[in-house]
């Protein structure tokens, strides 16, 4: 059987003295899109740093086509192909929206592809082409949202990492930005999506994780977990106001 691209074995995580990972375990495969969904606080993000080297692993362990990557430092995950856009975009609001993505080609694969990927983005979001002169700053928080994610494209990933890649996005913009993302995946890109816009998620993944504080609770494919009814309990009981985000 072919080793998975990314696993995750029985992981344990947290901040300082507070553990949020507890034994946490889950698989990428090749060209895979993969949600990741939970209630507040089931370890979504911390899950996603762990993997990008942003926390330490106190057990377990994180292998990277067979190999471990836990331990080592964000930017020796990075090398390996690792790419972490998180929330909140962390755009450079001076620089022009094609330096912002120049800047995302920091790897020497990466560089030598940079024209062709900016042909990619420039499809994918034209508007990022139209604003290609302008501060990053002065983009609306779709357009923000459409260069973060078109930023961690220019790296050339391996895997590619989302942390509710759907917050704070106008319905017109979300479509948008799935349909982007339905193209990335279908060209082979590897995606792993954490977020509390379920009914998103779940209708793009191919496979689908749910947590429940730190631990992996119910998986299998994002057409079955959305109708599955463990699921819309613990959405239900433990995230207020949860129609919101899983729309």
């Amino acid at each position: 059987m072919k080793v998975p691209l990314l696993s995750v074995e029985a992981v344990e995580a947290g901040y300082d003295d507070v553990r949020v990972l507890h034994a946490c375990s889950l698989e990428v495969r090749a060209g895979e899109f993969i949600a990741l969904v939970g209630p507040n606080g089931a370890g979504k993000s911390t899950l996603l740093k762990t993997i990008t080297g942003l926390l330490p692993v106190s057990a377990g362990a994180i292998r990277l086509d067979g190999e471990r990557i836990d331990g080592l430092p964000p930017y020796a995950i990075a090398a390996r192909g690792v790419a972490l856009i998180p929330e909140g975009r962390r755009l450079f609001a001076p620089l022009t929206v094609r330096e912002n993505l120049e800047l995302g080609a920091f790897l020497p694969r990466a560089h030598g592809q940079q024209e062709e990927t900016l042909r990619l983005i420039f499809r994918l979001f034209p508007v990022l082409q139209e604003k290609a002169s302008a501060p990053a700053g002065v983009l609306s928080g779709g357009e923000q949202q459409m260069l973060a994610l078109a930023r961690g494209l220019m790296a050339r990933p391996r895997l590619l990492c989302l942390d509710d890649p759907f917050l704070g996005l106008a319905r017109l913009v979300t479509n948008r930005f799935c349909q982007a993302i339905r193209e990335i995946t279908a060209e082979g890109m590897t995606i792993l999506a954490a977020g509390q816009h379920v009914r998103r998620l779940l209708r793009l993944a191919h496979r689908a994780y749910l947590l429940e504080e730190g631990h992996v609770v119910l998986s299998g494919p994002g057409a079955e977990l959305l109708q599955d009814e463990r699921l819309r309990r613990s959405l239900i009981e433990l995230i207020p106001g949860v129609d919101q985000p899983m729309g």
